[in-house]
């Protein structure tokens, strides 16, 4: 709820946001701007005071425009995150919310990635509020970034005049991580103490951050929910040039004769064309999403996964996960790998049938479960609180454990990876129920309205 506004003076300029009774909040703050299919270039510096009061522009994605809400998996989605969101799209949409705590100085910093499967998502969704970390004295940031063909399309043409191809959205990640590391001080934050976090796509991005040696000392921790371990050889990612063809299809189908044409083309030209491309192409999954272009995936995944940076790092799966036993298999082995923290959230979601649905503990982690439909009980606000505290001690120090929590160990590298259960009853450290999660894979792969 807004109860004032705060201004701030900055090295970008001078901004004024919300005071919302809980922290303060700057919205939609611009940290690039892109041309289509083009890489970003860092915002330095904007012109008066900047309006950060709302939430800027997402990403245009094909869900705002055919939400395909025959299908069930879509509805859930839909009702469960973005029912009443009122949302705005612009190609102009690199922009940032920041939640700062009251009197923040040298504060740790989260940066966060959502998910969306590479082609959705946007940093407005009421999960994504800083608000309950803020009171824990973390600094939360949500960075928006490209997504579906404005995010990851491949072509000779772009390789040619930047010297590497595809990669715009997860290009616009490490932008937003540089404009960060330059500019958070400015907001209270400790730009040397930043942990990355995201959530299905957002993890695994996350991830691929967390593998490129060239990025060594710019972040300190990470946080993975659904979406830490090498996957299956066929979800990793393509050799830029063996999507090409994708590409070039797409400009066809789209009518273009040329890239020049598809970068002029209106919007709804790209929304059509990538919904007849899901028709013709069974690969349209695999060649919309991030590629090893020598640059911010300089090699193959499975290669680079031998040897990921030296982090703190913290994995959490659920116990109806998307190929819940997959994500659990591969979450333990990069955690026994990396000395990880990992959790297992076995507390079913009330309200329907679709127990611990993927990405079902977001809103607890981020402390925001009192702005869903469900019917939370004291045990859901027991975890949320638990889980909140956990990730800002994790922040701090990169030791989630704290005052009146129960312990949580390491992964270990033993055969049995130790977890922490977050259970119906109580939390505690156990091991993950690989016949739960396969029954519930078996049972439903994905939940449904």
């Amino acid at each position: 709820m807004r109860k004032g506004e705060i201004r701030l003076k900055t090295a970008c300029g001078a901004l004024h946001g919300v005071d919302t009774g809980r922290c303060a909040a700057f919205l939609g703050v611009p940290f690039a701007r892109a041309e289509r299919f083009c890489y970003a270039e860092p915002v330095e510096r904007w012109e008066g005071e900047l309006d950060a009061t709302k939430f800027g522009p997402g990403c245009p994605q094909n869900r705002a425009v055919y939400e395909h809400l025959e299908h069930p998996t879509r509805r859930f989605y839909k009702k469960e995150y973005r029912q009443t969101l009122e949302a705005d799209y612009s190609e102009d949409c690199l922009n940032l919310n920041i939640y700062v705590p009251y009197g923040a100085k040298n504060a740790p910093v989260v940066l966060f990635f959502y998910g969306g499967g590479f082609d959705s998502g946007l940093n407005a969704e009421d999960t994504f509020d800083g608000a309950a970390l803020s009171e824990l004295g973390i600094l939360t940031v949500f960075a928006n970034y490209r997504v579906g063909p404005l995010g990851y399309l491949t072509h000779a043409e772009v390789k040619q005049q930047f010297g590497r191809e595809g990669n715009f959205g997860l290009d616009d990640q490490m932008t937003a991580l540089r404009w960060v590391r330059a500019h958070i001080a400015d907001f209270g934050g400790d730009a040397g103490n930043l942990t990355l976090m995201g959530q299905s796509a957002g993890a695994i991005s996350v991830q691929y951050l967390c593998i490129n040696p060239a990025n060594r000392g710019l972040f300190r921790r990470a946080v993975m929910l659904s979406g830490a371990g090498k996957f299956p050889s066929f979800a990793l990612p393509r050799p830029a040039e063996q999507t090409r063809g994708y590409w070039e299809e797409y400009i066809r189908v789209a009518g273009c004769e040329s890239l020049d044409q598809l970068r002029r083309a209106p919007l709804q030209v790209l929304y059509d064309t990538t919904e007849k491309m899901k028709e013709l192409r069974s690969d349209t999954t695999y060649c919309t999403m991030p590629v090893v272009d020598g640059v911010l995936i300089p090699r193959p995944v499975d290669k680079l996964m031998r040897e990921p940076l030296a982090l703190d790092y913290m994995i959490g799966y659920s116990n109806a996960d998307m190929y819940a036993p997959i994500m659990a298999w591969i979450g333990n082995r990069f955690g026994r790998q990396t000395g990880a923290y990992i959790y297992f959230f076995d507390r079913n979601a009330p309200g329907d049938d679709n127990r611990a649905f993927h990405s079902a503990d977001l809103r607890y982690a981020l402390g925001t479960i009192a702005k869903s439909w469900r019917p939370y009980t004291l045990r859901d606000r027991v975890i949320e609180k638990e889980l909140t505290a956990y990730i800002a001690s994790f922040a701090r120090c990169g030791d989630p454990n704290g005052e009146g929590l129960p312990r949580w160990e390491r992964a270990g590298h033993g055969l049995h990876t130790r977890v922490l259960r977050f259970g119906e009853k109580k939390t505690a450290m156990g091991r993950a129920a690989y016949g739960k999660m396969a029954r519930n894979f078996l049972w439903r792969k994905e939940p449904e309205a």
